[in-house]
């Protein structure tokens, strides 16, 4: 690391690990569920099980994001981060929101939208937690010698994340109302400005194991930030014609929802491209897996699987079911997960002085987890295909529909067991970097 602040981003990415760790065992208990071993319904019932799973997803990949922002922007604004202090103040107050809000889940202190279960209240503090995050950032980047395209896509991701986060703090009485607006964070968020999050985060990563000149990459940026914008926003319409508004939005919806595998396959390209132009041989060959594993994966997950049910043709079958868990799994794993995974394994060598990237548990933890998923996502798509079929073509009871579908969750429990499995040994690997120390910062100075 060249800058000494650059270690507040160690503790994000360890709260990183700590959550997505939790995610895993709710995961677990929902598809025990699945298989009619729901022996904690009285304690932890499905919907509870479901909201606390899918929340901490979230919170995980924004300490991520974070975490990735407080090492990126001081080392590309050639500027320390303006107050490390207030840096670890947010960090614990990220940390208590999340932990009162998955507590409050527990005991029904939440509200019933899906994905935006967080009570107001608590909205409120993570409006404060970001805006301090924001102000950290932009203020170390605007004070800096020098602000990139790589770090400017990268902040205007994380602004425009906080900014789209507000409709869905708005309160509406009317039900489709507030479903139109829900879709803003939610969808907007994941197929929107992540992408740009993302696309910085990706940039940054091939600028420093490539070798590839600079300009030659942040070049592909304009491009993958004008096809994410285009699709990504007025392919929001795919969701709305559910929720009762204009047909219209059924067509502008199915149109752009096509599109917007070609920002992922730009980002696929984009990647190989630069490895293949690389002269630089870096030696870190766990994070040039985990980033090229990231262009490809989320081109299939998030791209192709996308397109392979938002079309109004499919989705008037597949909405609701367990395909879409097929699309969501790979999608945020293959998008996000993947690339939070990526810029750890590549900064944990420069914050620790600790070059451990050879390991055999490395690698391996990158094909189990990413071979488990895969399993997982054709568990689901089997499920869910079948759940399809059973109940808008035969028409049985969804009760019945899920007693049929039992066996399936038998694979993707195997399945998931090979994902953790990786999991646990990319923390075990984590764990052995130790904590960041100056030493770090010396060496890479000399």
């Amino acid at each position: 690391m060249r800058y000494k602040s650059q270690k507040v981003a160690y503790w994000f990415f360890g709260l990183c690990m700590l959550l997505l760790s939790l995610q895993l065992v709710y995961g677990f208990i929902m598809a025990f569920a699945h298989m009619g071993f729901d022996n904690l319904h009285a304690i932890i019932p499905f919907n509870t099980a479901r909201a606390v799973h899918t929340n901490l997803l979230v919170v995980w990949l924004l300490s991520g994001f974070m975490g990735a922002a407080y090492y990126i922007i001081p080392e590309e604004a050639e500027n320390e981060l303006v107050s490390v202090k207030l840096a670890y103040v947010q960090l614990i107050s990220l940390a208590l929101v999340g932990v009162i809000a998955i507590i409050g889940y527990h005991f029904n202190y939440w509200e019933g939208r899906k994905f935006l279960e967080i009570p107001r209240p608590l909205d409120w503090l993570v409006v404060i937690n970001v805006l301090t995050f924001l102000g950290l950032i932009l203020v170390t980047l605007f004070k800096g010698k020098k602000q990139t395209t790589t770090s400017l896509v990268l902040t205007m991701g994380l602004v425009f994340a906080a900014l789209l986060y507000l409709p869905g703090m708005i309160w509406f009485d009317n039900q489709t109302m507030d479903s139109f607006f829900r879709w803003w964070v939610v969808h907007l968020w994941v197929e929107g400005v992540w992408e740009l999050i993302m696309g910085g985060i990706l940039a940054y990563l091939l600028i420093k194991i490539t070798g590839v000149d600079r300009e030659v990459i942040e070049k592909w940026l304009y491009v993958i930030v004008g096809l994410t914008f285009i699709s990504g926003i007025l392919g929001t319409g795919h969701h709305y014609y559910y929720i009762g508004v204009g047909k219209i939005w059924l067509i502008i919806g199915g149109i752009f929802s096509a599109l917007e595998p070609l920002a992922f396959l730009a980002m696929a390209l984009f990647a190989i491209s630069m490895y293949r132009k690389g002269e630089k041989k870096h030696p870190n060959k766990i994070a040039l897996s985990w980033t090229l594993g990231t262009a490809i994966t989320s081109f299939v997950g998030a791209g192709l699987l996308g397109l392979a049910h938002t079309l109004p043709q499919v989705n008037m079958y597949t909405h609701g079911t367990l395909v879409t868990a097929m699309h969501g799994h790979l999608a945020f794993w293959g998008a996000y997960g993947m690339i939070v995974f990526a810029i750890i394994s590549y900064t944990l060598p420069n914050l620790t002085g600790r070059k451990l990237y050879d390991s055999f548990t490395g690698l391996l933890a990158f094909w189990l987890s990413t071979i488990g998923m895969l399993g997982m996502t054709v568990a689901f798509g089997v499920a869910g295909v079948t759940q399809v079929y059973l109940e808008r073509k035969v028409g049985l009871e969804f009760g019945d529909v899920q007693t049929e579908l039992q066996v399936h969750f038998f694979i993707l429990i195997c399945c998931a067991t090979m994902f953790s499995t990786g999991i646990g040994l990319y923390i075990y690997d984590f764990i052995k970097y130790g904590r960041p120390n100056d030493e770090a910062l010396i060496e890479q100075s000399l």
